[in-house]
């Protein structure tokens, strides 16, 4: 049976998968790998997924060789696959497999029609002038004058864009912001959170004057966790470039949301992988007793790998392997 018929559900045919048992999908604990987890008698195995195709002789171009590759994907969205489950609309649609709250809706709304009114105005009012908290946006739109002017602007352009009525804009601008308002989501569970931890390692290392080596692991910190946060604030910053040209976003709004799922689906994978050390953060302080050691020690090797240059990680590999005679209260 072929599983082309049937695509979005996870089944393999080869007969290798049958000779497992209590097989699921999901990723390596040790380096996110996407992998094979099977009962091996009374203990578990893992393999990772490109190595079972290889032992299989599973080709690329087959079936079961692209529902391997959909059900890799899919851990990035999901924490684990079975046989016949069924894959997350990501990989099937382009859908996500969440739902942003009503309340990030309606901030998605409400940006959208204050970019068409900073557009009305063409005077340089740029959005930001007004405040760019989703409250403070919310308020603005409700405002009796800001209401006139957005009926203004939808009816202006309307005019721009060929479209009969302003309703017909604010149709098109509603089904945008539906696509924004994973971006507003995300940016409350993400991006609002690193900020945090990025203004806290502030603190603590303006806070260790008086100890080099605390001092040294709070620079170090402080300056991966600054990178993270300038590589996902930036994100943010072009799908913010993108709705604040209203104008031109609406006249290619099909490619535009294409864009907008695209960065949802990477700012999503990456609140996956930042969740339970934000969390921990939010959680609990970091400082000198054992449980901030721990959550210093534990960010730092979450990041490390993933923001330090590669001279400087494989450097600190050596450090790590063959540590001096003093060793610092926490080994990088």
């Amino acid at each position: 049976m072929s599983t082309q018929s049937d695509p979005e559900f996870c089944r393999l045919q080869h007969r290798g998968f049958q000779l497992f048992q209590n097989v699921m999908f999901c990723r390596s604990d040790s380096d996110g790998i996407p992998a094979l987890r099977f009962s091996l008698g009374e203990r578990e195995a893992a393999l990772p997924i490109d190595a079972v195709q290889r032992e299989l002789d599973i080709a690329d171009d087959t079936d079961d060789g692209r529902m391997l590759a959909m059900i890799a994907g899919a851990l990035d969205f999901v924490t684990c696959l079975r046989p016949g489950d069924k894959l997350p609309p990501e990989i099937l649609s382009g859908a996500a497999s969440w739902e942003p709250s009503e309340q990030h809706r309606a901030i998605a709304s409400a940006r959208l029609r204050l970019q068409l009114v900073a557009w009305l105005r063409a005077d340089g009012a740029a959005f930001g002038d007004w405040g760019g908290e989703g409250r403070d946006m919310l308020a603005l739109v409700e405002a009796p004058a800001m209401r006139a002017s957005i009926g203004q602007a939808l009816e202006r352009a309307a005019q721009a864009l060929n479209l009969p009525d302003g309703q017909a804009v604010l149709d098109q601008l509603e089904e945008v912001a539906g696509e924004v308002a994973f971006i507003e989501a995300l940016r409350d569970r993400l991006l609002r959170p690193l900020r945090g931890m990025v203004a806290r390692l502030r603190h603590l290392h303006s806070a260790a004057r008086g100890d080099s080596e605390q001092r040294q692991t709070f620079t170090r910190l402080h300056l991966l966790a600054s990178r993270a946060l300038a590589q996902i604030s930036g994100r943010f910053d072009e799908l913010d470039a993108l709705t604040g040209e209203v104008i031109a976003m609406l006249r290619n709004a099909h490619s535009q949301c294409a864009f907008i799922r695209s960065n949802r689906d990477w700012l999503y994978r990456s609140l996956r992988a930042w969740e339970d050390i934000l969390t921990s953060w939010e959680a609990q302080d970091a400082g000198a007793d054992e449980h901030g050691r721990r959550l210093l020690l534990r960010t730092y090797q979450f990041l490390a790998p993933r923001f330090m240059p590669v001279s400087e990680w494989n450097s600190s590999l050596r450090e790590v392997q063959a540590p001096k005679k003093k060793v610092a209260q926490l080994v990088w």
